[in-house]
């Protein structure tokens, strides 16, 4: 079972960026450029006479990279009205590695720490009304990784994870496996599309990816949902980067 990405490959910045050092104050956050703000995780010491330190964050380095998931986001599968999801709670952790003479950041989270909740009554509406109880679609995610843009706030991350549906005990559904490229741009399929938003000076963006979902080992889920077909994630976001 494989899919198909809908989106434009990540581009690189080959302009040599330039870099300005700042006086800050104690546990103060750098921001290296008007979109992503970078903060020391380490307290600049005070001289004698009372003036700060300068620090100045390299241009090539490593970072902690945090990723958390909020409200009014949406999922969507083949021609049915999107489901409103409240994916507040989302959260992951991961590295960030400035490339070279770029405004890049390549970022890859740890999936042993990436959280995405599940579709339940309690997270999801569909036409208004929230799932049926015992009705749940979890997320397992299997890759979250790609670049940011310091410059323009431009990200795209690769994303991979396995949809599983289930209805109490009584029934569960092999896996539909999803692979996609969430983006902050403009991303279309032939039934689905979508325009995300780039991040703000506070690490907020939307994150839309549309993919191709194939059948699976199941008659009823392959009907139902008229497999294969498309689906589309709209994620509301937070990236947010600290010094190691």
């Amino acid at each position: 079972m494989g899919s198909k990405i809908y989106s434009p490959t990540p581009q690189f910045s080959c302009q040599l960026p330039k870099t300005k050092s700042r006086h800050i104050s104690s546990f103060s956050s750098l921001q290296l450029k008007p979109r992503i703000s970078i903060i020391s995780s380490q307290q600049q010491p005070q001289s004698a006479a009372g003036a700060v330190t300068e620090t100045t964050i390299p241009r090539t380095g490593t970072y902690n990279v945090d990723f958390k998931t909020f409200e009014a986001s949406k999922l969507g599968i083949s021609r049915y009205p999107d489901f409103v999801y409240n994916a507040k709670g989302g959260s992951g952790t991961g590295t960030g590695k400035r490339i070279e003479s770029s405004d890049e950041i390549a970022v890859d989270f740890d999936l042993e720490k990436l959280y995405i909740p599940p579709l339940t009554s309690a997270t999801a509406k569909f036409l208004g009304l929230p799932l049926p109880p015992f009705l749940k679609i979890d997320v397992v995610p299997e890759l979250l990784r790609g670049y940011v843009n310091q410059e323009t706030g431009k990200v795209n991350l690769e994303f991979k994870a396995k949809f599983w549906f289930s209805v109490g005990t009584i029934y569960r559904a092999p896996p539909l496996l999803v692979e996609t490229l969430l983006t902050s741009e403009e991303t279309k399929g032939r039934i689905r599309e979508g325009r995300g938003e780039r991040l703000n000076e506070e690490g907020r963006c939307k994150l839309v990816g549309v993919a191709t979902v194939e059948p699976i080992d199941d008659l009823f889920m392959n009907t139902f949902l008229s497999l294969p077909t498309e689906c589309l994630a709209k994620m509301n976001a937070r990236i947010s980067f600290s010094s190691t």
